[in-house]
């Protein structure tokens, strides 16, 4: 980039100062909806909240968190914690996960790079194998993009294909498992009507089943592994579809939770464990669920369970799934070049940086906030505080999680004097959300909000500025609705609880004792995004953002 003159010198802005203390505060799946029982942050006591809401008018207001806003293909995609703090931290909207694997699709060029050719070698002698997450949820992965690859690959020479499904739940409503399977084995008939030797082959639950993340339980993936890899389960089925009929007969079975089964031939045998010389794609586009099978697929040296079997295969995922790892080292579609983030431009200006949340979100406010990037730009600028996250319990046995701890390592930064931006996320409202307890949720975004009143009583202290915003909704709307915003009851007339994150709006308030007389949210900027809050925040420290960014949310009036 130096040739070309670019300099990371950004122009004073004319009429904010520089040097003020600024608190970024994001809290996690933290949404805004109609006021009623199921929106878990009207329900819980949050008067920090309330009072930014109901101070100054020209102080709140609302950003889009989901869809095109965040670089989703359509406005009915949900956003989700990577793509949020991708755009909170870049300043720009760049096409993501989903986006970028429809564009692949469509224009044929998931075909035509290293990870497809890397696998298209095990076609002649070996098994396709596609692992992932079956359903339309669009959060991890897409019924039709399998179907897509599907076709693709036959069409390019897979003679024999086995596909290991992950049953949803989470994303989608439970239940509707048995129409996906449904779906996927019309094309696989099809499939074998033209010579491909295609079929399922496994299955199991998606929080049974592989899709752990960051390391929480192994056994998850393991289970996986014994029924992907060793054609082992403690269920064996010869369909899919009466596969899933029958576990979900169970007491209390849903989706999310079915065990692991194999499809077996007649005889009893599985019909697709993987082996020397096959080849394998994990479909999701979505990283955190699919690194740890990721690496047990990839790595040589690996201890965090018996693999008994290590194949040699060929690997590829939809997309790189960690960027650091450079994990999986063959991806078939390639990650935006996000480049020129606003926390690089804010270093390479002097502002020190303090990032800090617990494990689970730890990635988001750090990794993802700087484009997918690892590590510090200037070490001497910077300084990136990881809290443990509690392990082996949902995170609703201990809803206040860590927010206490995050809170209180913000405010000594900040009392520390030492940074100029503290930056922190809080990840109860989705994390709790996400298990469906209403009651912890509750809990949960109580404790969020107590944590954000800790941290904005340390800015009153330096006379400096709070920026408050959210990633994307979840704990605002616990409840599946129908078209007309009614909740949905199930046969037994009990409410459908809603795991999921939303297509909700999220709030962002500004403030502070250093907040510069005049500033206020503009008024021309109705549609305003998670993508310009960057430049709000450049702003806020003194400086005008770069010209290609999305425009700022402030303006400064004379009093």
């Amino acid at each position: 980039m130096g040739s070309s003159g670019f300099s990371w010198k950004l122009n004073d802005h004319s009429n904010l100062p520089k040097g003020k203390i600024i608190s970024m505060v994001v809290l996690d799946g933290w949404g805004e909806a109609n006021p009623d029982q199921y929106n878990c942050i009207h329900v819980a006591q949050t008067p920090t909240m309330d009072s930014l809401k109901n101070g100054a008018p020209d102080k709140w207001r609302l950003v889009k968190a989901h869809g095109t806003a965040v670089g989703l293909p359509t406005e009915d995609d949900m956003g989700n914690s990577e793509v949020g703090h991708n755009a909170l931290g870049a300043g720009r909207i760049f096409a993501q996960g989903a986006k970028l694997v429809d564009l692949a699709l469509a224009s044929g060029k998931i075909y035509e790079g290293d990870g497809f050719a890397h696998i298209k070698d095990s076609f002649a002698t070996g098994t396709l194998h596609l692992i992932g997450l079956l359903s339309d949820g669009g959060v991890h992965s897409r019924l039709d993009q399998l179907q897509l690859l599907l076709k693709g690959a036959s069409e390019r020479g897979a003679k024999r294909i086995r596909v290991h499904i992950l049953t949803d739940g989470r994303d989608v409503l439970d239940g509707s498992s048995v129409g996906f399977v449904e779906t996927l084995e019309n094309d696989l008939v099809k499939l074998r009507e033209n010579g491909v030797d295609a079929q399922i082959a496994s299955g199991g639950g998606r929080m049974q089943v592989t899709m752990d993340r960051y390391e929480n339980d192994w056994d998850v993936v393991k289970r996986g592994w014994d029924a992907q890899v060793l054609g082992e389960a403690p269920h064996k089925f010869k369909s899919a579809v009466e596969a899933v009929k029958k576990l979900r007969e169970a007491p209390k079975a849903n989706d999310q939770y079915l065990p692991p089964f194999v499809i077996v031939d007649d005889s009893g045998k599985a019909v697709g464990p993987i082996v020397d010389g096959d080849a394998v794609v994990t479909c999701n586009f979505r990283a955190d669920r699919m690194v740890m099978l990721a690496k047990a697929l990839e790595y040589k040296d690996f201890d965090k369970f018996d693999r008994v079997r290590f194949p040699k295969i060929r690997y590829a995922g939809m997309l790189q799934y960690d960027g650091e790892l450079k994990l999986p080292s063959r991806y078939l579609v390639s990650p935006p070049e996000i480049d020129r983030t606003s926390g690089e431009y804010l270093v390479h200006n002097g502002v020190r940086t303090f990032a800090c949340s617990e494990t689970v979100k730890f990635g988001h406010v750090t990794f993802f906030w700087n484009g997918n990037r690892s590590g510090y730009f200037k070490p001497e600028m910077e300084e990136y505080v990881e809290i443990p996250s509690d392990s082996g319990i949902t995170f609703n046995v201990l809803p206040k999680m860590k927010a206490l701890e995050i809170a209180e390592k913000a405010r000594d930064a900040i009392l520390s004097r030492k940074f100029h931006q503290v930056r922190v996320n809080l990840p109860n409202s989705d994390m709790v959300g996400h298990t469906g307890d209403i009651e912890a949720t509750i809990v949960a975004c109580k404790a969020a909000d107590e944590a954000v009143k800790m941290i904005l009583d340390a800015i009153e202290q330096v006379g400096g500025i709070y920026v408050v915003t959210a990633d994307h909704g979840n704990a605002e709307d616990m409840v599946k609705r129908n078209k007309k915003g009614e909740p949905l009851l199930d046969k037994s007339g009990n409410i459908q609880i809603l795991t999921s994150h939303t297509l909700q709006p999220v709030p962002i308030a500004i403030g502070g004792p250093g907040l510069a007389p005049g500033v206020r949210f503009r008024k021309d900027i109705p549609g305003g995004g998670l993508a310009n809050v960057a430049a709000t925040v450049m702003n806020l420290h003194g400086f005008e953002a770069p010209s290609d960014y999305e425009p700022t949310l402030i303006e400064v009036v004379d009093n």
